[in-house]
Formats: structure tokens, sequence, C-alpha cells
């Protein structure tokens, strides 16, 4: 009772609070200390476990859906460990009769967090995808997540983190959990553009500025231009995963967002050279190869609708001279050298009864991939990467708030053989 007094009261507190507070420094820093206790209860009463799935009332968001590893380690105790994870099992019937069906235990993901003290804690995931890790099959076991946060301020105004984590661009790069997003496959445009799950080795500092704003900056490992070897997925196979990465060029990334009750706004930008002096490529010592990619993006949850939209841009520099160093190690692949994407997405509640759930939703998506144009490129460009378009049409259906059945339908404009019939069937915990 305790607890929701003070919740109470610093909500009205909150809500009563003149037009012209932002004009009275005073009280605006009575606000910001008051949104924060608000947040630090919500955690407390969590326990460390999951809060809302994307299915729930309007207000949620992805702050408070499953939460990021740090989120959900609020509610320890000093010395206390938890374990968590999610996975999906996902079934593609082509629309195209010579295209493959298949059934996939797509991931199987299993984590710990623990709190050392009131203000360290460790965070970490291991991923194991398509069931099976051996030489002569397609899974792999890897690790997604394995970081310490250390807070420095009592406000949450300043945490330090290092060790591999997740960048913070787009929305589903942090919060992939199957029961927070719509649709049995991840989006497109954060797959080829933004390449989820995407997790670097690096520091970063991370806070609460102002009530509703939250900040991450740092330096990461970078990609690895000479290691780019499928275009039509834009950079995503450059990207090092904290494997023996190639650590001669650094990146930086920044990201602001602003939560509210039913929305979020937001972006980030990520930047660095990916030549690497060589390490790959002998033929790319001293060239930059600078990469950049950026979004924005916003959610709104309001009476049952979930609307979300993001456009995410990148940009590969020295792409001529990658494709030459390509070429003279015998592998003919022109890199991307720009490539932007944007998705917009409806959703809505059509039924809610205890924990059953049901939500239709459409998905429009576009994206365009460019490699640079001569020779080399000429040999292998596609243009079914060119102002692709995909719609998605689906329903999931939360039986619980950390389990959910999944079906759609996908077309695309271009690419006939990728339309398909998805069925899946994915779980948090």
């Amino acid at each position: 009772m305790k607890k929701k007094t003070r919740i109470t009261l610093a909500l009205a507190a909150v809500f009563s609070a003149p037009a012209f507070a932002q004009q009275q420094p005073t009280v605006e820093q009575k606000l910001q200390i008051l949104q924060q206790e608000i947040d630090e209860l919500k955690a407390q009463s969590q326990g460390g476990g999951v809060g809302q799935a994307a299915g729930q009332p309007a207000g949620a968001s992805p702050s408070t859906v499953y939460g990021s590893p740090l989120d959900r380690s609020l509610g320890l105790r000093a010395g206390a460990t938890s374990f968590v994870g999610y996975g999906e099992f996902n079934y593609n019937r082509p629309r195209q009769e010579d295209q493959p069906t298949k059934a996939d235990l797509r991931r199987f993901v299993i984590g710990l967090n623990h709190r050392f003290d009131d203000r360290l804690t460790f965070h970490s995931e291991l991923e194991v995808e398509h069931a099976v890790v051996s030489k002569d099959d397609g899974g792999e076991l890897e690790v997604e997540q394995a970081w310490l946060n250390y807070r420095l301020t009592d406000r949450d105004t300043v945490n330090v983190k290092g060790g591999l984590f997740l960048i913070p661009l787009g929305i589903l790069n942090e919060t992939h959990e199957p029961p927070t997003y719509y649709g049995v496959e991840r989006n497109e445009v954060e797959t080829r553009i933004i390449p989820t799950t995407w997790r670097e080795l690096g520091v970063g500092v991370h806070g609460a500025i102002a009530p509703g704003f939250r900040y991450d900056v740092g330096v990461t490992t970078g990609f690895d231009a000479g290691k780019i070897d499928d275009p039509t997925m834009g950079v995503r196979s450059g990207h090092q995963e904290g494997q023996n990465a190639n650590a001669k060029d650094l990146a930086v990334y920044g990201a602001l967002n602003y939560r509210a009750p039913g929305l979020l706004v937001g972006g980030g930008v990520f930047t660095g050279n990916t030549g690497q002096n060589g390490q790959t490529n002998a033929a790319l010592k001293g060239v930059d190869a600078r990469l950049m990619i950026w979004d924005v993006h916003a959610q709104y949850r309001i009476a049952g609708f979930d609307l979300q939209a993001l456009y995410a841009a990148g940009k590969l520099g020295d792409t001529d001279k990658i494709n030459a160093a390509n070429a003279a190690a015998g592998t003919n692949v022109a890199v991307p050298k720009s490539m932007s994407g944007a998705y917009v997405q409806a959703a809505y509640h059509v039924y809610k009864q205890g924990n059953f759930d049901v939500a239709p939703f459409v998905r429009l998506e576009r994206f365009d991939i460019r490699q640079e144009e001569g020779p080399a490129a000429d040999q292998v460009q596609d243009d079914k990467l060119r102002n692709e378009q995909v719609r998605t049409i689906g329903v999931n259906f939360w039986v619980h708030p950390q389990v959910v059945l999944k079906a759609d339908v996908q077309r695309f404009r271009n690419d006939k053989s990728l339309d398909r019939f998805d069925l899946g069937l994915g779980y948090m915990f």
C-alpha cells in the first residue's frame, strides 16, 4: 500500500502541474525527481520479471513490454541471480510451389542477470538458432549479450556499461522477443537496413536526462568491409558480433528516446570506418570505407490501436575500392553503396478477456539497396534490391502476456519467390 500511495501522489503531482511549469526550474526539477521515483517503484513492483506484452492495454511502451536486461535486474536483491529466456517456432509456406516449405525452431535463448550490489549488475543471453549446432548443419550458437552496468548516480542519470551489448537503433533491435512485435518474421527494414539483432563490443554511457528522455552514447567495435558478402542484406554480413572482431577501426553511436504513456519517439546514429586496415583483405589497407547508419522511429498506443513507423538509412564510403579489393581476392561481390527503408504498421486489439488478447495488424514496408555502379557491380547487381515493397497482413493472439500465436501472409512486389504464409509460436519469461 505504501508503494501504491507514493505512486498515486507522484502521479497526482505530475498531472496537476500547471502548464507554465516549464518556466519554473524548481518545479521542473521536482517533476523529474517524481518521475524517476515512479520508474524505480514500477521496476521494484515488477520484481525483475516481465512487464506488459505488446498486446497489453494502451499506454504500454517498449520500455515496459519486456524490458532490457537492465530493466529486468532492477528488482533483484544484492547477490541475487535471475534467469530469463525467449524462443520461437516458425512455419513458412511459400506461395510458389517450387520454393521449399520449412518448419524451424528459429531461436532458443536463455540468459541470466546478476546484481552484485545496488549499483553493479551483469546481463547476458545465449542463443541457439535452428535447433542444431554442428559443422554439417545450419544452426548457430552465439552469445547475444554479455555486459556489465554500473550506476554512477542515484537518480539513474549516468550509467556506464561495458561488454557485448545491443546497439540502440530502431525499435526491434533492443526489444525483439516474439510476444513484443507483430508478425511471424521480423520486419525487413529492421533486418536488412538495421541488422537486427545487432550487438557490438564496447563501452557506453546511458541514463535519464529529463522526464521521459533517455540517452545512450558510446564507442564500440565496427563493421569489416572485407567480410560483406551478401548485398541483398545490406551490410549485415560485415557485422562482427564480438567474434575475434577486427578492431583497428572503431565506431561511435548515439541515441535519444522520449517515452510517455502510450508514446515512444526517438532516433539514433552509428558511424565508423570499416576498412580495418586490411586485416581481412590486404587490399583494403589504408581504405577508410566509412559507414553511417541512422534511424528515426515512433510508436503510439491509444484506445486499442497500436501504431508504429520507422525510417532508417545507411551509406558506405569507398565502395569502388572495396569492390576492387573483392575482385583482387577473387570474390566478385559489389557491396552496397547506400541503403534505406521505411515501414508503417497498424494493429487493433479487437478482443481482450483475461490473458487472451487478439490483434489483427497490417504492415507496409519499402527498402532500397543500391550498389556501386561499374563493371564489378554490373555483374552482380540485382534489380530486386531496388525499391522492394512488402505487404504483411496477419494477427497476433496472446494466450498469455508472455506467449503468443501468430499468423500472417506476406507479398513482395518484385521478388515473388518470397511470397509466403507464416505461422509462429513465441514465448518469453
